[in-house]
């Protein structure tokens, strides 16, 4: 069976920094894989070269078997890739629901039904149908996150990238982030691909890490092997992957 996502030689130039340096790896249909590294490594860069954001300098990456280098972001949405922001992004001036609504407008997924019962669908599933007519401008920080969960998951994609989807969230707050996370690949069968810094909830949530630093992939492996490799513990980590609930 051929991978869902893959990408070789990617790499991105801004005049004399090459923040993405020669990436390669794979995905398959159906796992969760994170993208571990310190700030700068390169990883936000790496999202927005899959996604269409930037144009890349060199290499390729095909999903599912065919070449998405260069198209705009609404054509790789509509194939099946989508993805959140560091920051949130709602469209302001708007309620929850018509947030949702517009990524229910993806042709390929919009067929002429009510946009409005699908929206509220989704809302529901990740639990926000309690805020749908609330204008977003009001969301509290965590809701805003389930927020940008929500309108991805509108476009029924078949990949999912989320940006460091913890950022900003309490200790409290985090746990139903990784529960709904986990939902939706259980339930969906989504692939899902992570950034994060939050490393305990990062570490067991993925099935494998893709570590990059200075904007090369140092290592790629489980979990457990990932935190006990030198060049990520020099690096990024700093401690043992016990300190991380790691075995």
């Amino acid at each position: 069976m051929s991978a869902l996502l893959e990408v070789e030689g990617l790499t991105k130039r801004f005049a004399g920094l090459v923040a993405v340096k020669d990436v390669s790896f794979t995905l398959a249909a159906g796992e969760i894989t994170g993208v571990l590294g310190p700030n700068g490594a390169g990883k936000t860069t790496l999202f927005n070269l899959l996604t269409g954001f930037l144009p890349s300098d060199q290499g390729t990456v095909r999903f599912e078997g065919e070449s998405i280098l260069r198209l705009k972001p609404y054509v790789i949405v509509n194939r099946g890739l989508a993805r959140t922001f560091q920051l949130c992004r709602p469209f302001h001036g708007m309620t929850v629901q018509e947030n949702v609504e517009v990524g229910c407008l993806a042709p390929r997924v919009h067929t002429g039904g009510d946009l409005g019962k699908r929206a509220r669908e989704i809302l529901d599933e990740v639990g926000l149908a309690d805020k749908a007519a609330q204008p977003v401008d009001i969301l509290p920080y965590g809701d805003l996150r389930r927020l940008e969960i929500a309108r991805a998951i509108a476009t029924r994609p078949k990949l999912l990238l989320l940006d460091e989807p913890f950022a900003g969230l309490g200790t409290g707050e985090i746990e139903p982030i990784v529960r709904l996370i986990r939902q939706l690949h259980d339930t969906q069968g989504l692939t899902i691909l992570i950034i994060e810094h939050k490393l305990r909830e990062f570490m067991q949530l993925v099935s494998r890490v893709i570590a990059m630093d200075f904007g090369e992939v140092v290592a790629i492996g489980a979990p457990a092997d990932i935190v006990r490799h030198p060049r990520v513990i020099e690096s990024y980590i700093g401690k043992s992957g016990a300190d991380l609930g790691i075995a």
